[in-house]
């Protein structure tokens, strides 16, 4: 089985969730079992029964995780594809897609122009190796508000156009404003230019997609008429710091495994990220037009994280989205320190926030709801943690300064002494370590069976994982406090700033990280003090706790060090397959030089415009419109007629 012939049959998929659902629902129920029992053998406070419900609620959301690995792992070892579960061709091939015209588009906002046409002529040169490069095109789409910039991006595309013509035909747009962020950005593009390309491969500012991936991913749309978008897994690369070699490499063991798990039980309604993946135009247009959230910012106005609601709209109109976690060479960058990366995480804390607001939206699909759900919920649970952390110190503190009381009937022949649990204390806490742990252990054991030289060896990989889950438990405290904060700030009515994202690696200097988190570590040392003073043995279970908070400047200012970075690569550690068997696109990358600059820039095509209608949450399916010989407005129907530039005849999935 190869990419272009990407099967839509999804066997027992019902099932599947099902089993899923089960197994998530009884690993929680056991869990929250053994946690009330261990309250309740000396009654349970009122304290204590709220620490049980967000015990129940976190430990779930952890065991989601954890069964999504565990099958993810089976998938991949018996290298099976997670939709159809047929036996995998290895490696996918990249046949001839037929007719197309594709566009490769970019929306950037106040990047760094010279590393944007570096990273997209990386892709483009890639992508006309391919012995089927054409019907492509490429269209940088920039929201640009500083001048300076926007004309150093006309000289760089410019530039960009000369060196690839005439092979590959490249244009440039700029906005008179930015309404509407990325979402309008696209949807502008849309509605001038979107009849006129099949498929749009979005990429970010510092997306590197292999021509291979692009040329498959639009065999896949040719040979499937009913998907309307396919996300690919995107792998950081390209980061030098502490920080950054850590996400890549937990980046590189773990997502492809999680991507895996994920598409066996989600099926046709997966998610999408906004950036390396592949939509139908006519679908996106149809469907994906966005209006404002009633009310004021943070929670109201623009939709931030348009991404999952434009997959969601997709699919309530019948068009599948799909996960493909076997296509490599798409990869992106990351925040090179702790900062960076919790600034992104704010804009990110603020849109998934404004889910919940969709969540009864009309006509969506009930996984699109999960999606909606999990995604707040991927921050919510830090603020859960905190508070149940804070809650159970409260409580610890309050029986180890309290008394007993033997005798709590007016009559009573024998006391209550006081009962422990060891029998189910012991067991919860290591149950809960191997669902946290067991996916990062599978990770590795993939890795160790099936790749262990991408990761420098056996050795290294083993060092390099326990390392990894050393960085990850200390940081945990950290970003914990710097969610909750910024969750609370957005509840507040605070809204975020859409800046553009520092992609070079930048060592944090350290009055930087001292003035972002002196109050975790004045925290962490108010926390560490209180409960060795009044819950000893408290004191000892919250160690990992305390200890991050007080170590969160030491923390911020040696992950982000370049110079600790190169060593732990030249020490074979935290390696990953982007370095030890680069792509060629990579290579091309890593040794991209400045390139001239051009003088002329040449216009964009004529436009092809089309509608791109605002889509309603409140009310599903929408009225009939009159008739519209706009094809990107035409229903979907069953037909038999031979696709216009395929030949094909393609039969459409009823709604």
């Amino acid at each position: 089985m190869n990419c272009a012939d990407r099967s839509t049959r999804v066997p027992w998929l019902a099932a599947r969730q099902a089993g899923v659902a089960l197994l998530v629902l009884t690993t929680t129920l056991l869990g929250s079992w053994a946690m009330f029992e261990i309250l309740r053998v000396n009654g349970i406070t009122a304290l204590q029964g709220i620490v049980l419900c967000l015990f129940v609620i976190t430990f779930g959301w952890i065991t989601i995780a954890f069964w999504t690995a565990i099958i993810g792992f089976v998938l991949q070892l018996t290298r099976r594809d997670p939709l159809s579960l047929e036996r995998l061709a290895t490696p996918p091939s990249a046949p001839d897609p037929g007719e197309h015209r594709t566009a490769l588009v970019m929306p950037i906002y106040n990047e760094d122009p010279e590393r944007v046409a570096a990273g997209l002529e990386s892709t483009c040169r890639s992508l006309l190796e391919q012995p089927h490069s054409r019907g492509f095109e490429v269209f940088v789409l920039s929201d640009t508000r500083d001048d300076e910039i926007a004309r150093r991006e006309v000289a760089a595309i410019a530039g960009l156009q000369r060196r690839l013509a005439p092979r590959l035909v490249v244009h440039y747009r700029r906005r008179d404003n930015n309404q509407g962020r990325k979402a309008g950005n696209l949807a502008e593009f849309c509605r001038r230019w979107g009849n006129r390309y099949d498929y749009l491969v979005v990429l970010d500012a510092d997306s590197l997609m292999g021509g291979r991936t692009l040329v498959s991913l639009v065999g896949a749309m040719q040979a499937n008429p009913g998907i309307g978008l396919i996300q690919t897994v995107p792998i950081p690369v390209r980061s030098a710091s502490v920080f950054g070699r850590f996400t890549q490499f937990a980046a590189a063991l773990h997502s492809p495994l999680l991507a895996t798990g994920h598409c066996f039980w989600q099926g046709h309604a997966a998610n999408f990220w906004g950036h390396n993946a592949i939509l139908r135009t006519r679908a996106f247009m149809a469907c994906c037009g966005l209006p404002e959230l009633s009310g004021k910012p943070p929670l109201g106005g623009d939709i931030l994280s348009h991404d999952f609601v434009e997959a969601a709209l997709m699919r309530r109109a019948g068009w599948e989205v799909q996960l493909d976690p076997r296509l490599d060479e798409s990869h992106e960058e990351v925040p090179s320190n702790i900062l960076e990366f919790a600034k992104r995480d704010r804009r990110w804390i603020q849109g998934n926030l404004q889910h919940l607001r969709l969540l009864a939206a009309a006509g969506l699909h009930p996984m699109n709801r999960l999606h909606f759900l999990f995604g707040a919920l991927a921050y919510l649970t830090s603020l859960l943690w905190g508070l149940m952390l804070v809650i159970s110190t409260v409580d610890a503190i309050g029986r180890a300064q309290g008394r007993h009381d033997f005798f709590r009937a007016g009559f009573q022949l024998f006391p209550d002494w006081p009962v422990t649990t060891p029998e189910l204390v012991m067991p919860l806490l290591i149950s809960t370590a191997v669902i946290l742990l067991l996916p990062k252990v599978l990770g590795f054991l993939l890795a160790f069976i099936q790749r262990p030289a991408a990761f420098g060896g056996r050795a290294p990989l083993l060092a390099s994982t326990l390392l990894e889950i050393v960085i990850a438990i200390l940081i945990a405290p950290v970003m914990m406090l710097l969610h909750s904060g910024f969750i609370l700030s957005v509840l507040g009515g605070r809204k975020v700033s859409w800046d553009a994202q520092v992609r070079e690696g930048r060592s944090v200097p350290w009055g930087k990280a001292l003035r972002h988190s002196w109050l975790a570590t004045l925290i962490g040392a108010a926390w560490a003090g209180t409960t060795y003073l009044f819950a000893p043995m408290f004191f000892w279970w919250l160690s990992p706790v305390w200890l991050g908070l007080l170590m969160a400047a030491p923390l911020i200012k040696m992950t982000s060090s370049l110079t600790h970075g190169r060593r732990l690569y030249r020490a074979g550690l935290l390696r990953v397959p982007a370095e030890t068997i680069p792509s060629a696109v990579l290579q091309r990358r890593a040794s991209a030089s400045p390139s001239a600059s051009g003088n002329r820039l040449k216009p964009p095509p004529p436009e092809s415009p089309g509608d791109m209608p605002m889509q309603s949450f409140s009310r599903w399916p929408p009225r009939k419109a009159p008739m519209s010989n706009d094809p990107a407005l035409a229903p979907r129907r069953a037909s038999t007629s031979p696709s216009p530039r395929t030949g094909r005849h393609l039969k459409a999935k009823p709604e």
